[in-house]
């Protein structure tokens, strides 16, 4: 049983039981007094009576509450070092009831917080440990603080990379690693010889980690996706030869065998007619080959100073478009041949969208640390689906169109260390947007 006091409110107990003891200190130095002692000397008798066992009480009395806010204090420093598992118990009501009642409560609710991050953290490094891209994790002094099962396998043989300095693990790696990490930013690089070459990308992001800087390195290996994209684009390409082929060679074959017809039949004035629509099939074919073999032997661009103003002039004796140049005596570093056909084709397209000749313009204007070049129409624009893959090669909305166009125009722009883009005009039509850097 716990002592009585603590049953009721401190304040009514220990009024009770002050004035208990008050009154028989009374009693017991009116007694004395009538014994004949003195009353300065009954009364400190009575006092002294009446301290000792109140003091004794409330000793009793708390040391409950003393045991109970040791052991309050106890599970504080323990949540702070991150141990939930235990709660406190105490039968009675009233403010200290409540008070271990809301403790418990923190208690069990650090607890399940704890349970949760517990189990996040697991299914995370679950994640990451299972991962296919290796992830290091390296900390301002260039030490490996993480390292997954991917990264091990990649960079250490199996082992742990964990406390390794980051810069002697690049001393023996691969030489294209290396490389890609002197370069710098994000690229790919290819490891082992044709035979057996491997594919990677290279990411590295920097961030802040309990106020410190970290870098996040990830190696993904690309091989198998880019050969499987290799074999889908070959099939689309030979599935476009083909169609295109047999668009040609059907008709030629068949004016051909009408051409036999005519002569055995003497009937020779219907003979120019065949023979031109073969010739009309013919150099189409051949403007298809020769289209296909610009674009998969793009060499790379010889860059020269070039005046825009005497660029855009020549580009416009071959089609027309209006033009804008600001400044108008602007130079820029291109390989003026690749980039003229670039944008020839470009403005041909323009003109090709249902453009009004006026509608279709080139507009050059300096920008930070380089050039744009936008090559505007007047057409329908596109949608979001065409304009997602217009810059694929081998895609076309044309009916005989080999879907080269617009991706010679990127070989081209991304060749020159630029990039190009498409967007539809507010007011309709198009814009084809090449930025160049100086």
């Amino acid at each position: 049983m716990k002592p009585w006091l603590h049953r009721v409110p401190l304040t009514v107990a220990f009024t009770a039981l002050a004035l208990v003891y008050v009154v028989l200190a009374a009693l017991l130095a009116a007694w004395l007094t009538s014994q004949g002692f003195s009353p300065w000397g009954a009364a400190a008798i009575g006092a002294a009576a009446v301290v000792l066992p109140l003091a004794l009480h409330v000793q009793r009395a708390f040391a409950p509450m003393h045991s109970l806010f040791r052991a309050l204090a106890g599970t504080v420093a323990s949540y702070r070092d991150g141990d939930y598992a235990f709660s406190l118990a105490w039968e009675a009501k009233g403010e200290l009831g409540e008070l271990v009642d809301s403790h418990n409560r923190l208690g069990a609710a650090l607890r399940e917080q704890r349970l949760a991050l517990v189990q996040r953290e697991l299914l995370l490094d679950t994640m990451v440990q299972n991962t296919p891209v290796a992830m290091l994790l390296v900390d301002p002094s260039r030490r490996i603080v993480h390292g997954n099962l991917a990264a091990r396998r990649m960079l250490g043989d199996g082992r742990r990379l964990e406390g390794r300095a980051f810069d002697a693990l690049l001393d023996e790696a691969a030489a294209p690693l290396r490389e890609a990490f002197e370069r710098g930013g994000d690229g790919m690089f290819s490891v082992g010889d044709a035979d057996d070459e491997e594919i990677y990308h290279l990411s590295r992001r920097q961030f802040r980690l309990n106020g410190r800087p970290h870098e996040l390195v990830l190696l993904r290996q690309l091989t198998t996706e880019l050969r499987r994209q290799e074999v889908q684009t070959w099939k689309k390409v030979i599935r476009v030869i083909s169609h295109e082929l047999n668009n040609s060679l059907a008709p030629i074959a068949s004016l051909a065998h009408s051409g036999a017809e005519l002569l055995r039949r003497g009937q020779h004035e219907k003979l120019p007619m065949a023979l031109a629509t073969i010739e009309e099939r013919a150099r189409h074919l051949e403007g298809f080959i020769r289209d296909y073999a610009r674009f998969a032997k793009l060499p790379s661009p010889r860059l020269q100073p070039v005046a825009w103003a005497q660029f855009l002039a020549q580009l416009r004796s071959q089609v027309e478009f209006r033009c804008e140049l600001a400044p108008d005596d602007g130079i820029v570093r291109v390989d003026a041949a690749q980039f003229e056909q670039g944008l020839l084709n470009l403005v041909k397209n323009a003109h090709e969208s249902g453009s009004p000749a006026s509608g279709v313009a080139v507009h050059v204007r300096r920008v930070v640390a380089g050039w744009r070049i936008d090559v505007l129409d007047r057409g329908p624009g596109m949608n979001e689906a065409v304009l997602a893959q217009a810059l694929l090669p081998f895609y076309s909305t044309k009916r005989h169109g080999t879907g080269l166009g617009l991706a010679l125009a990127r070989e081209i722009a991304e060749a020159h260390g630029g990039r190009i883009a498409l967007l539809n005009r507010a007011d309709g039509g198009l814009c084809v947007s090449i930025t160049l850097p100086d």
